[in-house]
């Protein structure tokens, strides 16, 4: 008999994120070749099934629930009933996930490389050739490169020394405690999800690169030179420029200043020329744009125009050496993330039942250990406070800009500052799971994303750059046969249109701008998990909002209390209390939070009767007392007072869910006490949010809520929305998505658990509370870090923003380009000016999208 299950994808992959990932195909794949298993499918989040889909299994709820809480894509396993029972079938599929987490790692490597973006797919191109290694991205403006390998066919050892040997030399990476290895980031290898014999040996081939700073060989020298290399090799280049052209000047022997100009070219094309020879020793033939330069100078020099040639070296490595510098600024606003946490940690030790306090290294500590963090300290780990009380600075964590008081009981994250107070905290995250950790980890992988816009410009660039050669080839040919040139000037024309041609701006104008602008939103608690998302949300006009949690505080609240005439306030909440003492529900809680801040006595009740979705019965003493919704009271019949309905009316009419209150001592005695008006309020910004949203450029808002239509345009007229849609289901929702998303893109912002089939449907998901849950940073495209959705406007402007600043960066670059080959081949301008423009576009592409760093939203 056939019969279907689901699992979900995050519970077999717990180090995949993506359901497109390669993995996940593979899971697939290793599942389907089992005999007793008829068919695998991927079902993301609000996918109806099909009509004939077999009857579906129910699972236990840890086995269809995520490990944070998320539920997001699922496998849809078919299998033959008779043969496997739900029991196995779960516990095949989690070993099979356990065996490819185990086996296929995803890294993400600091890199320290220089160059034109081709540089990048350089080296992308050799790690991908390498026995072993699936997918390679690396990004130059992020200085990253992310890689998924087979353990079984290659270490990671050689990996790095791939990346050594093509002369990516790596950084001196982020400790552990920093970068949360283990999960992905730097030398960290996925973990597997259950227990396995290969375990061990993957960590001890981790902790042997790691323990030798990466890569094997002396710690990396942090002297000026060494931090400085490429700027001091091209100002020795232009002090030897500037040699060559005094004693050019001076009438010296033309052979001293040709030596001078020679010493230009040495320093000037040194590493260009070092990454071709090395690649050519590996039997690869690699003509980039880098050498295309040295082409064009030596050709320059055959010409006897050493000067220009020097010039063009000169400028050339100038330029990349500053580009590399300012980039630096966007690359140290993400490192600085990594370096938050202390590496060291005061913990309280039991000594012969004395609790003493010692200082151990950040690896040491465990789950359940009590830290102590003193006035004035950053805390170091993730936890629960148990003893004192401080106002804690979470600004880097989730930008907050004032301090949060915490006092027992209260969760702080590690980064954070610590004020006046002592704290104990009860560690609640291994090392590798801290929040930090975490968004450091997803910060690191969203710079090797790259944005729509990169795509194109690198498909463009694929195109362009063999046409310029062929082009420059024909330039140097046909004009000289056809009597237009002389054979000298054809040569240098050419070699001035391979300055001008070369795409440099174009290839650093939107991985710097995505740099950039991933940098100071993790800065200001926003993480936006890649370029692709960072221009989307830049597109977004249209904004669906979740209501309860998100625009709301997501607690019920008593906001009035009404009582009838002859009774007072006190006895009315008083009595209320008495009988929703014993209920969970949401609105009972709001009964007992208001009684307990009046301070009232609430006597005991007797027995409790529940009407499902009408109210609750109970005996208070003689009396017996009725509180629900006016409906129960007129469906048994009962003549509710007009002034009790009036009540009613009114509060409901204000977006209040009420409660009918009546004691009597017989169902004949009336005795009408009030009604009482409960609110989930509006959160005390939302609708200054709201107005600041439109100034951010978006021109429709949509409340989504599953309270009634009364509740919800309440609401959303007290926070000023242009539309309100009630009453819905969480599918629903995912219908309401589709629809707006039918009309152009639209983001959807929620809570990232319960509205994660709602998020996945939208063009850009966006969650609130990442810093609380690990399940919103992984289900959402971008994560609100705190709880504030104030934040939200500063993460639309500042996306809308980077979209502008992209496609700044793309009309200046192709206009310049279009521009130079223009006067170059018509003679205009020769290879100095095309030099200075080119590198000088280079420059203003990069500082434009730096700008994004400055970026503070809008007011």
């Amino acid at each position: 008999m056939n019969r279907s299950t689901r699992l979900d994808l995050p519970l077999l992959l717990p180090d995949v994120t993506d359901a497109r990932d390669a993995c996940v195909a593979r899971l697939m794949h290793l599942l389907e070749k089992r005999s007793d298993i008829v068919s695998v499918h991927l079902v993301q989040p609000g996918d109806a099934l099909p009509d004939d889909e077999p009857p579906l299994e129910e699972l236990r709820p840890a086995a269809n629930t995520t490990p944070n809480g998320a539920s997001g894509a699922q496998l849809c396993l078919h299998y033959d009933a008779e043969r496997l029972s739900l029991a196995q079938i779960e516990k095949l599929a989690r070993l099979a996930g356990a065996q490819l987490t185990d086996r296929f790692a995803h890294e993400v490597i600091p890199i320290h490389l220089v160059g034109a973006e081709d540089e990048g797919r350089r080296i992308e191109a050799s790690l991908r050739r390498l026995p072993g290694v699936t997918t390679a991205a690396v990004s130059l403006a992020g200085q990253v490169a992310r890689v998924e390998y087979d353990r079984r066919r290659i270490s990671l050892a050689t990996i790095h020394a791939e990346l050594a040997a093509l002369g990516a030399q790596e950084r001196r990476a982020p400790t552990a405690a920093a970068t949360g290895a283990g999960n992905g980031v730097t030398s960290g290898a996925a973990m597997p999800s259950v227990p396995l014999p290969s375990r061990d040996a993957r960590e001890a081939e981790n902790a042997n690169v790691s323990a030798k700073g990466r890569i094997e060989g002396p710690e990396p020298d942090v002297s000026w030179y060494a931090r400085n290399r490429e700027l001091a090799w091209s100002l020795m280049a232009g002090t030897m420029l500037a040699a060559g052209w005094g004693l050019e000047r001076a009438g010296v022997a033309p052979m001293a200043s040709i030596a001078a100009f020679v010493g230009a070219y040495i320093f000037g094309a040194r590493d260009n020329v070092a990454h071709f020879l090395r690649d050519l020793g590996k039997g690869r033939f690699n003509f980039n744009i880098d050498l295309l330069m040295v082409v064009a100078a030596l050709g320059a020099a055959v010409l006897g125009e050493w000067f220009e040639g020097a010039l063009l070296l000169f400028l050339f490595s100038l330029g990349h050496a500053l580009e590399h510098y300012a980039l630096g600024r966007a690359r140290n606003a993400i490192k600085a993330l990594a370096e938050l946490a202390p590496t060291r940690a005061v913990v309280l030790r039991d000594e012969g039942g004395v609790a003493r306090e010692v200082t151990v290294a950040i690896e040491e500590v465990r789950p359940g250990d009590r830290v102590v963090v003193k006035p004035a300290e950053r805390i170091p780990v993730d936890g629960t406070v148990t003893e004192g009380r401080s106002g804690v600075n979470q600004a880097p964590i989730t930008g907050e800009s004032v301090p949060v008081e915490k006092v027992p009981g209260e969760s702080v994250f590690a980064g954070s500052v610590n004020g006046e107070g002592v704290l104990v905290v009860n560690v609640t995250a291994a090392l590798g799971d801290r929040t930090l950790d975490r968004v450091v980890k997803l910060v690191a992988e969203a710079q090797t994303q790259k944005a729509p816009t990169q795509q194109f410009t690198d498909r463009f660039e694929r195109i362009f750059v063999p046409v310029v050669l062929v082009a420059d080839l024909l330039l140097i040919v046909v004009p000289p046969l056809l009597g237009v040139w002389t054979w000298g000037e054809a040569f240098y024309r050419a070699m001035a249109l391979l300055v001008a041609a070369s795409p440099c701006a174009l290839a650093l104008g939107t991985p710097s701008a995505v740099l950039a602008g991933i940098a100071q939103a993790a800065r200001r608690g926003v993480l936006i998990k890649g370029g692709a998302h960072l221009e989307a949300l830049g597109a977004i006009r249209v904004l669906a909002l979740d209501k309860t949690g998100t625009i709301t505080k997501g607690e019920p609240a008593v906001t009035d209390i009404v009582p009838a005439a002859g009774i007072g306030a006190d006895d009315l909440l008083a009595t209320t209390a008495a009988v929703e003492r014993r209920s969970q529900h949401p609105l009972a809680r709001a009964i007992m939070a208001a009684a307990a801040t009046k301070g009232l006595a609430i006597a005991e009740a007797g027995e409790v009767q529940s009407v499902t979705g009408r109210g609750i019965r109970a005996s208070v003493g003689a009396d017996t007392v009725d509180v629900g919704r006016l409906l129960m009271f007129e469906e048994r019949g009962m003549l509710v007072p007009e002034a009790i309905r009036a009540d009613v009316v009114r509060l409901e009419a204000n977006g209040r869910s009420t409660m009918v209150v009546r004691r009597s001592t017989d169902d004949q005695t009336d005795g009408w006490l009030g009604v009482i008006g409960i609110a989930d309020e509006p959160r005390a910004n939302a609708a200054a949010t709201i107005e600041r949203l439109r100034k951010s450029g978006i021109t429709r808002i949509v409340m989504l809520t599953g309270d009634n239509a009364g509740v919800g345009n309440a609401v959303g007229r007290a926070v000023g929305v242009d539309e309100v849609r009630a009453g819905l289901l969480p599918e629903d929702k995912v219908e309401a998505i589709r629809e707006l998303v039918a009309t152009g893109p639209v983001a959807m912002i929620g809570d990232g658990v319960n509205d994660a089939p709602a998020l996945a449907n939208a063009t850009v998901g966006i969650a609130m509370g990442g810093a609380g849950t690990a399940a919103a940073l992984e289900t959402a495209d971008v994560a609100l870090m705190s709880d504030d959705l104030g934040q939200l406007p500063f993460a639309i402007g500042l996306s809308h923003r980077a979209r502008a600043i992209i496609r700044q960066n793309l009309y200046v670059s192709l206009s310049v380009i279009a521009g130079l080959i223009v006067v170059t081949v018509t003679g205009v301008a020769g290879i100095g000016t095309a030099v200075i423009v080119h590198e000088g576009s280079t420059l203003v592409v990069v500082a434009n999208a730096l700008r994004l760093l400055a970026y503070r939203g809008v007011d």
